[in-house]
């Protein structure tokens, strides 16, 4: 367990003695899928995916009008899957969505999806649209929802970042505030995570630090955003506009292993450049150290001790737990 010193300041010995490795997200298939095409879930149907296709008349397309989640699997288990069908259907709920099936059939199609594809690890991206409709805004014209279930690889980032920690730059893009469409729905109306990210490619930063309308960091443009401070770990809180991440829920629980714990609370851009340490989390990126805000260096400017346990706690509870693929 890591523990303070008299100063409150976290010691490393801890981390000496077992020098847990950051590990980055297989990029690869296994080989026997990587031969072939993805087999994608489409209303029922298990199709290549050259056939995999919706209709332009989908309101998904036509105005970003539906829901996701994405989904990591690990060593032929699915992480924390019943909380990403619960998160689906809150989202579904919150914009009057009817999902066409039950939990069950969905957690089977899902399943069925990665089975389908022969994967062991990967990601899943699931869909759940409007439906087809005419080209007026009106939803009632949708008589039914598609739902799309795709099975395959992500690596977000490189292995050497994972190592060495990623650069964050703030951006002139605010948050969505939650008057407006709150940032809990995971709709497939992402451009304003997109304009984010395009300010961070254009600053040359690996990702975008986002604040919410009264200048409070709110999330990164796919990732929640913790900071450490004498030992202490701080998050911003749902209402500042984080997303209620499953891999934010993770951490809060790893810490409490760990004995620290984790304070939601509004955070300004100074509490993260004066941070001795920074991570970010999400299904995707994983947990994953930064070291420089802004320009200005984090810490000593190499992920520190207690972000490098998360992140090797974490891998090894990905690695253990999770709903079964194949039995």
């Amino acid at each position: 367990m890591l523990t303070k010193t008299a100063n409150g300041e976290v010691a490393d010995t801890l981390v000496e003695e077992r020098e847990p490795a950051i590990k980055p997200a297989d990029e690869t298939r296994s080989t026997k899928a990587a031969t072939k095409s993805l087999t994608i879930y489409v209303d029922g149907e298990f199709l290549p995916e050259a056939e995999a296709k919706v209709s332009v008349f989908d309101h998904g397309l036509l105005y970003g009008d539906g829901i996701f989640e994405g989904i990591r699997f690990y060593n032929g288990r699915v992480f924390r899957l019943e909380e990403h069908i619960d998160r689906l259907w809150d989202s579904a709920r919150s914009i009057c969505l009817d999902i066409p099936m039950s939990r069950r059939e969905m957690t089977e199609a899902l399943l069925e999806t990665i089975r389908q594809n022969e994967l062991r690890d990967g990601y899943i991206r699931q869909i759940v649209t409007r439906g087809v409709g005419n080209l007026g805004l009106n939803p009632a014209q949708c008589k039914r929802p598609t739902v799309i279930i795709i099975a395959a690889t992500i690596a977000l980032y490189p292995e050497e970042v994972y190592r060495n920690g990623l650069s964050v730059v703030t951006c002139a893009t605010r948050r969505t505030n939650p008057a407006a469409l709150n940032p809990a729905v995971k709709s497939l109306n992402y451009l304003n995570n997109v304009m984010a990210r395009i300010e961070a490619n254009i600053a040359g930063a690996d990702e975008a630090l986002m604040l919410n309308d009264e200048g409070f960091v709110a999330e990164c443009s796919a990732d929640n955003v913790f900071i450490i401070k004498r030992g202490e770990i701080f998050t911003p809180p749902i209402s500042a506009g984080a997303l209620r991440g499953i891999t934010r829920s993770a951490i809060f629980e790893i810490a409490a292993e760990l004995g620290l714990k984790v304070a939601e609370t509004n955070i300004t851009r100074h509490d993260v450049f004066i941070a001795d340490e920074c991570f970010l989390t999400g299904t995707a990126a994983e947990v994953i150290p930064v070291v420089k805000a802004d320009t200005r260096v984090i810490g000593n400017g190499k992920p520190g001790p207690i972000s490098t346990r998360m992140i090797a706690r974490f891998r090894e509870i990905t690695g253990e737990s999770g709903t079964p693929i194949y039995e």
